[in-house]
Formats: structure tokens, sequence, C-alpha cells
């Protein structure tokens, strides 16, 4: 049998992350040889996650990331079953990871961000497999969103449990931060009232008409009334129409003209969790 060294046991430990006696017990398995090592390991993983594929992995990090030139964004939702595991440095560093990986493929979806290229010979979701050995929890990509515009701006809530990217028709880095805490915050259905889907107007003027018959009001009146009720629920809920959060006296949109004259919101997109 290979003599198995303390140097050979942190090797393996740094490339896949796993326990130090888990990375000692592979190599003794594997005679020493590294490469045999690390495939039990992925394999370990794959038992372990084949165990826990039907548990709930509503937990885990949210990270929004910009490109350096700011006309690419990201959001990468990493989850996995307890907050404990989603607070380890590690796990945060991973979802990190994934998000600069994001960044740079730029898949279209989240079936093309696992199929890209992590390292070590290994996909983003050989990966996540490998690592729900390690961690002995489902690791899954909860959600993946991209965008892309003019300039694009990221925030990341506290606690990394939501965040927004979102694209504005020019430089305006302050703005940009601005708008996506505002996204964040205020969670918009919609950028504007053009971009709300019919079957979503439909489905409010329908609640707000029985809320209205509800009130006794006369039928004649219900159109009338449903209508401004209508033009309330887009300045509520469309991005460029909401009270600017640091300025109420003012809409999203007014806000943007006063930073520079025609700037506005292109785009945005917001993940959370649980939230």
């Amino acid at each position: 049998m290979s003599k198995i060294t303390a140097a050979d046991v942190n090797k393996l430990r740094k490339q896949t992350g796993a326990g130090m006696m888990d990375c000692k017990n592979a190599l003794v398995e594997a005679n020493g040889d590294f490469d045999a090592a690390v495939d039990i390991l992925r394999k370990k993983g794959q038992k372990i996650a084949a165990k826990r594929a039907d548990r709930d992995a509503t937990e885990g990090a949210v990270i929004a990331k910009a490109s350096a030139d700011n006309k690419r964004g990201v959001i990468v939702s990493l989850n996995c079953e307890t907050d404990f595991v989603a607070k380890n440095d590690s796990f945060v560093e991973l979802a990190n990871k994934l998000a600069d990986i994001a960044l740079e493929v730029f898949p279209e979806n989240v079936e093309g961000l696992l199929a890209a290229d992590f390292g070590g010979g290994m996909t983003i979701s050989e990966k996540l497999t490998e690592q729900t050995g390690v961690i002995g929890e489902k690791l899954e990509l909860g959600s993946y969103e991209n965008i892309e515009g003019e300039f694009v701006g990221s925030y990341i809530h506290a606690g990394n449990k939501l965040a927004t990217v979102v694209s504005l028709s020019g430089a305006a880095e302050d703005a940009a931060k601005d708008v996506a805490m505002q996204a964040a915050a205020m969670n918009p259905v919609a950028l504007d009232r053009t971009s709300v889907s019919q079957a979503d107007i439909d489905r409010e003027m329908d609640i707000i008409r029985d809320q209205i018959r509800q009130e006794g009001k006369p039928e004649e009146m219900v159109d009338k009334i449903a209508q401004g009720k209508l033009n309330k629920f887009f300045k509520e809920n469309t991005l460029v129409d909401q009270d600017f959060i640091k300025d109420g006296k003012q809409s999203v949109s007014q806000y943007l003209n006063s930073v520079e004259k025609g700037l506005t919101v292109t785009g945005f997109k917001r993940v959370g969790l649980g939230v």
C-alpha cells in the first residue's frame, strides 16, 4: 500500500473541499492514486445526492454581479437545506464562483449554466454533486437570471437572501445602485405599465371590480372606479412609476431624469429566497 502523507491529504482537501478524514479514507481506498481518490469522493457525492433528492433546498445564497464594463449582469441563487450551511463562508464563496462563471459564460438559462465548465475537469452540475457529498446537504442551482444594457448595476441585500440587477440607458453608477435597491425593497411586478401582461391586468381588474361591488357601489360606476384603482396599482407596482424610496415626493422615473435628462431603466431582474 502506498504511504498516504499529510501533504497528499491536504492537496485533495484543497481541490475537493472534502473533510480531512474523507480525503484520507479516499486516498487509502485508492491506494494513493490521487485521481482515483477524486473519483471516489465524487461518487460519494452522487450517492448522498440521490439519497437527499427529495429534500427541500429552500435556504441558500443569492449573488448578483455586474461585469467590469457594466454591460452585463447576473443573479445566481445557490440553494441548500439549512441556514447554517447557507451562512458558511465556503458555501458563499462557491455561490460567488458560480456567479463569476455565469458572467463569463453568460448562458441563456439554468441548464446552460449547469453545463458550464467549473474547472478541475468538472461541470458546475458535477461540482454541486461533489459538494453535496462534502457538505451532506442537497445543493442545487435555484435560479439564474441575466441582463444586458448600456449600464448595469447590482445589489445584494444583507444576508445574501435577495439580490437584483438593473440596466439603465446611460452610465450612472450611483443611480443604478439606487434603482437596484428600489427593486429589492419594493418588489415591482414589471418595469412599467406597458410591461404588465394583459392577463395580469385582466386578473387585477376582476379583483378590483369585485371589491367595488362588495362596497355597494352602483354598477354603472364600477368600471370608472376600477380604472382609477388600476392606475394606482400601476403606480405602486411598476418600477419606474413607484415612489422613489429615498424621496417619496418623486417617482423613480422622475429621480432618474433629475440625475440625467432622459435617463431611464431599460430592464431589471430580482431573485429572493422566501421573499
